[in-house]
């Protein structure tokens, strides 16, 4: 199972990114449950952003409400992170997570993408 960030760049402070992260089993079919986004600035520890549930129902860091975006598309097994209003601050790696187990199975295991710099700056 692979997880692969995109999206990630340099923007000016008010801009907006919008970060995907796509989930492959090189042929196998898998099913996703919970999928998030993680950041991790120069020095501090990795934290959470956002998550979203099977269901849809979204979790939200409080330093991230109001201006983050996450969503997910099933059929792509693919979520996304849309950025807006950033802020200095939001630099950092963001990083995407994933529960996912083959689709036979009810083991689940967490995946982690390979990270997305998000630099925010004039």
């Amino acid at each position: 199972v692979q997880l692969q960030a995109s999206g990630g760049g340099l923007v000016r402070p008010g801009g907006s990114l919008r970060l995907s992260c796509v989930a492959s089993a090189n042929g196998f079919s898998i099913k996703i449950s919970r999928m998030g986004w993680y950041r991790q600035a120069p020095g501090n520890q990795r934290e959470l952003v956002a998550d979203v549930t099977t269901g849809g129902r979204t979790n939200y860091a409080d330093s991230w409400k109001g201006r983050f975006t996450i969503s997910r598309d099933d059929d792509k097994n693919t979520v996304y992170l849309q950025m807006n209003s950033l802020k200095p601050e939001d630099t950092a790696v963001y990083y995407c997570n994933a529960e996912i187990a083959q689709r036979r199975s009810d083991i689940y295991t967490t995946y982690w993408g390979q990270g997305t710099q998000v630099t925010v700056s004039s």
